[in-house]
C-alpha cells in the first residue's frame, strides 16, 4: 500500500515538473508592435497663446475705446509704461507716427467731421491740419521721408486718396474715381501707396505709384497695380520694413484673419487662425513682430505675433477695447 501511494505521488511530481518545463519554454504572446507617432494636420495646428517671448522694439500708440470719447495712448511694445495722450473728450482715430517719433498724425471728429490733427509724441501742442478741398479727411498715414502724409478725404458721396505736407499745405489729389479708396500705407521707400479699393463691389488691395515731393496727380487710378482679386474682402495693407511684403486682413476664411503676400501679390501666407475678428495688422520696426486687433479675448486687445503667426501674444490687458495700433522704433 505505502509502494502504491509513493509511485503515485512521484507520478503527481513528475507531471508538475513537465508542466513547468513546458511553459518555461513556451514561446512568450508578443507584444503589440509599436506605432511611430502621426504629425498633425495642418488645420490641427494652431499659434500657442500668450509665450513669455514680448516685443521689446519701440513704441505702439493705438486707441482705446472709454465709453462716450476714444483716446490716444501709446505705451512700450511690451505693454508697460501706458500713457494717455489726448485729454479732450471726442472721438480718436488711426494714429501714424512720423519717422522720427516725435509726432503722431491722427484723425478727430469735431461734432460735423473728420480732420487731420497731429500732436506732439508727449500729447502736447495738438494742432489741426488746414485742409482746403478735402472735407471729412481720415486714415493718415506719414510717408518714410516725414515730408507728407497721405489720407482720405470725401469731397462727394465716395471716398479718395490724398497727399498733403506735414503742416497741412499743398493737398494733392491722388484718385479721382467713383469707387471708394481708402486705408492708404507707404511703401518703406517713400515711392508708392498700397491701399483698398472697392472696384468690383468688394475690397481689394492695390498699389499706386506716388508723385515726387511737389508734383501734382490727378489721374484717377489708371496707374494702380491690383494685388488681390477674389470674392472675399482683402483690407487695410501694411508693408514690412524691407518693403518685400504686405500684411492684410481678409474674410476668405468667412471670418477676419490676418495674412501676408509678397509686395506682387504672390505668396499669400495665413498668420491667424481664430474663430474671432483679427485685423489692423502693423509691423514691428525690425520686422520680427506683426501687432495685430483681436476679439478673442472677449474685447477688443492688441497682440503681437513673428511674422510666420507661430505663436501670439497679448499685449494690452483687455480691460477697454484697445484698437489701430501704430509702431515706431524711437
Amino acid at each position: 500500500m505505502r509502494r502504491l501511494f509513493n509511485s503515485q505521488l512521484w507520478l503527481m511530481v513528475s507531471l508538475l515538473l513537465v508542466s513547468v518545463v513546458v511553459a518555461c519554454s513556451a514561446p512568450a504572446t508578443p507584444a503589440p508592435p509599436t506605432l511611430k507617432p502621426t504629425a498633425p494636420s495642418v488645420a490641427a495646428i494652431v499659434p500657442t497663446l500668450e509665450p513669455t517671448a514680448l516685443p521689446r522694439v519701440g513704441r505702439i500708440a493705438y486707441v482705446s475705446h472709454r465709453g462716450s470719447e476714444t483716446p490716444l495712448f501709446v505705451m512700450d511694445a511690451d505693454g508697460s509704461h501706458v500713457t494717455r495722450l489726448t485729454q479732450e473728450q471726442s472721438t480718436n482715430e488711426s494714429p501714424t507716427w512720423s519717422p522720427d517719433g516725435k509726432r503722431l498724425a491722427y484723425a478727430r471728429w469735431d461734432g460735423s467731421s473728420y480732420a487731420i490733427f497731429v500732436i506732439n509724441a508727449d500729447g502736447t501742442n495738438p494742432t489741426r491740419l488746414s485742409l482746403v478741398g478735402a472735407p471729412n479727411s481720415f486714415m493718415p498715414a506719414w510717408s518714410p521721408d516725414g515730408k507728407r502724409i497721405a489720407f482720405v478725404a470725401m469731397p462727394t458721396d465716395n471716398s479718395e486718396l490724398y497727399l498733403m505736407n506735414t503742416d497741412g499745405s499743398n493737398v494733392v489729389r491722388l484718385t479721382n474715381t467713383p469707387i471708394n479708396e481708402t486705408m492708404p500705407a507707404w511703401s518703406p521707400d517713400g515711392t508708392r501707396l498700397a491701399y483698398a479699393a472697392d472696384a468690383n463691389g468688394t475690397d481689394d488691395i492695390y498699389v499706386l505709384a506716388v508723385p515726387a515731393f511737389g508734383a501734382s496727380m490727378d489721374t484717377g487710378n489708371k496707374n494702380a497695380i491690383r494685388l488681390t482679386d477674389g470674392p472675399s474682402r482683402d483690407f487695410a495693407p501694411a508693408w514690412s520694413p524691407d518693403g518685400k511684403r504686405i500684411a492684410f486682413v481678409s474674410n476668405r476664411a468667412r471670418n477676419r484673419e490676418i495674412y501676408t503676400m509678397n509686395a506682387d501679390g504672390t505668396a499669400v501666407q495665413r498668420l491667424t487662425h481664430d474663430p474671432a475678428e483679427d485685423t489692423s495688422p502693423v509691423w514691428s520696426p525690425d520686422g520680427k513682430w506683426i501687432a495685430f486687433v483681436s476679439s478673442r479675448g472677449g474685447t477688443r486687445a492688441i497682440y503681437a505675433m513673428p511674422p510666420d503667426g507661430a505663436t501670439v501674444a497679448r499685449v494690452t490687458d483687455g480691460a477697454f477695447d484697445d484698437v489701430m495700433p501704430a509702431w515706431t522704433l524711437h
